[in-house]
């Protein structure tokens, strides 16, 4: 056990309350396996319900790489490739998994994380030098991005019909879907993104479930054969009820929305007192993730009673960290952190 309080990751708990309770009352009753069973069907019809729609498929898998792998995998032909941002999970933190699957990863440089028509259009001319070049088909984006930064409805809208005009499928990593869907910059909605994008997944896992990410397709062209790659990938779990059961819940009384609401309001909190400290932020708070540029002692100080990454040096003396808020992070060590820096500050 450390002493320190962790701004690490929205993962750092076990799971809501409510998702446990659910858990633990239905652990002794027999359902069937595979993800077949009442309460993952009705998880489904919950999520639908948030989704206006009525026969979307939607899948349950444990983890967001697996997610990733299975979504592009099944897309693509082993000539086809993914166009992500510089920043992309894809890229910097899959250790190569989608590499792995034979598929090529064309990235694009980006200051906020964010994906634009233009920079789509060149990328598809500067590969487009056919059979000699893998050809792009799938864009990938991730709401909220890697540096928290949330995408608009419009913004959304101009990649999807930029994609449909250029016969590309538009797939939205949701990781940390719930903190952008409930940013306050945000005007995007559940149903807005299953109506713009071809395929997405709903992040379980860092929104209060102890695992679990629901891959919705809103494309049924690409749900053809689904089930089949969840099943060779490894994904589908026999006791799949586990997954079912806390997007149940997650799902019921609009707790996921609830919790990353609450996420959010925590790291805006955080983002205020660096600013009001004289700090400057490397990217602007829109979610649950906070990059401030801090002195390099500073940093040192606040180690020792809190854990955050050192996301990359900005000159020899300041660096950028990252700190992440969730559903379970505690009010009280938000003031002492802001109490703390105030005070190392002078």
């Amino acid at each position: 056990m450390t002493n320190q309080y962790s701004f690490l990751d929205d993962y750092s708990e076990g799971c809501h309350p409510d998702i446990l309770a659910a858990l633990t009352q239905s652990n002794l009753v027999q359902n069937t396996a595979y993800g077949a069973d009442s309460h993952s069907n009705n998880a489904r019809r919950l999520i639908r319900e948030a989704l206006q729609t009525q026969d979307t498929p939607v899948y349950f898998v444990a983890g967001g790489t697996l997610a990733n792998i299975i979504i592009v995998s099944s897309c693509l032909r082993s000539h086809e490739a993914v166009i992500a941002a510089k920043t992309g999970h894809i890229v910097v933190r899959e250790t190569g998994a989608i590499e792995a699957t034979g598929h090529k990863i064309i990235t694009i440089p980006t200051d906020d994380g964010k994906l634009t028509p233009d920079q789509i259009t060149a990328t598809l001319a500067s590969n487009a030098h056919y059979p000699h070049m893998a050809r792009p088909k799938l864009v990938y984006i991730s709401n909220a991005t890697e540096l928290g930064t949330v995408y608009t409805k419009q913004e959304v809208t101009d990649l999807s019909a930029c994609c449909r005009s250029n016969n590309l499928w538009l797939m939205m990593d949701g990781a940390r879907l719930g903190a952008a869907l409930t940013a306050p910059t945000s005007d995007l909605t559940l149903s807005d993104v299953a109506r713009l994008t071809d395929i997405f997944w709903i992040g379980g896992t860092k929104a209060g479930a102890l695992i679990g990410e629901a891959i919705i397709i809103p494309n049924t062209q690409l749900a053809d054969d689904f089930a089949f790659h969840i099943k060779q990938r490894g994904a589908l779990l026999a006791k799949g009820r586990l997954l079912g059961i806390q997007f149940e819940a997650l799902f019921s009384n609009d707790l996921f929305f609830k919790l990353s609401e609450s996420a959010n309001a925590m790291a805006q909190q955080l983002s205020t007192a660096f600013i009001a400290n004289g700090h400057q932020l490397a990217a602007d708070t829109q979610s649950n993730q906070v990059f401030p540029i801090l002195p390099n002692s500073l940093i040192d100080t606040l180690k020792e009673r809190f854990d955050f990454y050192v996301w990359e040096p900005v000159s020899e003396t300041h660096s950028v960290i990252r700190m992440v808020t969730s559903w379970a992070t505690d009010s009280n060590q938000v003031d002492a952190f802001i109490q703390a820096l105030e005070t190392s500050g002078r």
